[in-house]
């Protein structure tokens, strides 16, 4: 269900994400995880409630963000945040998979925690 993809950047973005995420996921596969039409996950990316970046010519979604049957609760905010600092969908995705010796780990792993309020926080300074 999962299709591996190298974390190398597309042509247009600049340098690739460092530890990057574990497994990407196709968009017809999200649309079958949370159970949604693809036009449907299409939206949640145009209105930034979830993350998609071009890798091996197609949207992918790293699949840590969709669990449960569900987007993440917290990226969505997240993704605002980070969008309203200045950061492209590329930026935003090696922001999140940044690591950090303080939550431990990186952003998008903690977000499926009790840590979500701290990479809110995070997120929300980088405005500033």
């Amino acid at each position: 269900m999962t299709d591996s993809a190298p974390a190398s950047s597309s042509p247009a973005s600049s340098s690739p994400v460092s530890g990057g995420p574990a497994a990407w996921l196709t968009l017809p596969e999200v649309a079958e995880r949370i159970d949604l039409p693809v036009n449907k996950v299409n939206q949640l990316i145009r209105d930034r409630a979830l993350l998609a970046v071009r890798r091996d010519g197609a949207l992918r979604v790293p699949a840590e963000l969709v669990a449960n049957r569900t987007v993440l609760k917290h990226l969505p905010g997240v993704l605002t945040l980070l969008h309203d600092a200045g950061y492209n969908d590329e930026e935003a995705l090696r922001w999140l998979y940044e690591p950090d010796d303080t939550l431990p780990g990186v952003p998008a792993d903690a977000l499926g925690t009790g840590r979500a309020t701290e990479v809110k926080r995070r997120a929300q300074a980088l405005g500033f």
